[in-house]
């Protein structure tokens, strides 16, 4: 995911003379081929993200449209200001691509886990904010913001997650996608998911779909702007929700959808659980896939949430 997400901002450099890259003390080999067939529009600069964004804020203004990439918790945490005051508040078509999402750099600890940036991001006017699920679909989104009018942040996962997008669903920035072929309409159970967690999401829809439940999947992959009206239309169709993210339970994915639910559901709320990262820093070091088991939102566990809670509302 990682890669496409770069070698797509080579490829719309062809394309538009607008488009540049800055990269933050990131490999020297990186972006080699646009390096040197674009030298006066790619940039490695240092451990300075603020720097950074106030280079890639000048060039906005000046008519460019800056990619800016670096780890996803230096891209967010450390230049929060900056991206608040410099970029949203002039609303400016900057694309913030943090790699890193989650527990990508588990093995790391605290200090590089990204698990509160949608949160974060999501809490500036102007901000999109965006997690694709594969890099099939990295490609349509990278498509899509070379002419989005506002700044972008862009999650990235580790890359080499398995592809189950299709480009037959279409992509559009602000709108959810349905991932089970004809789920469309009346369910048992509504799992919403964005990035790599609607790929365990729609694992586990298979494992309760041989169980004779009726899942409907919806992929956020635009946290903001949320796609309202494709969320209440759904939940009004169902007996159970349940969210399912990479990042923490305050302020991501689970909370947007029930902000949209509570201001906008025209009909009673059916029960919600919202799986994620809870609220505090990971105690242990691991692989992505071990603290994902550990906080209960890798496959299993979503099916396992999805037969307790219908066992209950059967008692």
């Amino acid at each position: 995911m990682r890669k496409r997400s770069l070698d797509m901002v080579h490829t719309l450099a062809k394309r538009d003379e607008r488009v540049v890259f800055i990269g933050s003390d990131l490999s020297p080999g990186l972006l080699g081929g646009m390096k040197k067939e674009f030298p006066s529009r790619y940039y490695m600069e240092g451990i300075a993200e603020a720097n950074v964004i106030g280079m890639a804020a000048g060039m906005a203004m000046d008519g460019y449209i800056p990619y800016v990439n670096t780890i996803a918790t230096f891209i967010t945490r450390r230049c929060y200001e900056q991206v608040a005051i410099d970029l949203c508040l002039h609303d400016l078509p900057v694309r913030l691509i943090g790699n890193g999402g989650g527990y990508v750099y588990a093995p790391l600890g605290p200090t590089h886990e990204a698990i509160e940036d949608i949160a974060i991001m999501r809490a500036l006017p102007r901000m999109t904010v965006t997690a694709v699920c594969d890099a099939e679909e990295m490609s349509r989104l990278m498509e899509a913001t070379l002419d989005w009018p506002h700044p972008i942040y862009i999650r990235l996962g580790k890359g080499g997650d398995p592809v189950i997008s299709k480009p037959e669903r279409g992509f559009a920035i602000g709108k959810a996608i349905d991932m089970i072929d004809g789920q469309t309409g009346d369910s048992d159970v509504l799992l919403i998911g964005t990035g790599v967690a609607t790929t365990q999401a729609l694992k586990a829809a298979e494992a309760l779909a041989a169980e004779g439940v009726r899942c409907r999947l919806l992929h956020v992959h635009t946290v903001k702007p949320l796609d309202v009206e494709a969320i209440v239309g759904a939940a009004g169709r169902t007996g159970l929700i349940v969210t399912v993210e990479e990042h923490s339970v305050v302020g991501g994915l689970g909370s947007a959808v029930l902000e949209a639910l509570a201001d906008n559901l025209s009909v009673p709320m059916p029960p919600v659980k919202r799986l994620g990262i809870p609220d505090r820093f990971a105690e242990h070091y691991g692989s992505q896939q071990k603290l994902m088991e550990h906080f209960g939102f890798d496959a299993r566990s979503i099916a396992e949430t999805v037969r307790a809670a219908r066992a209950r509302s059967a008692a």
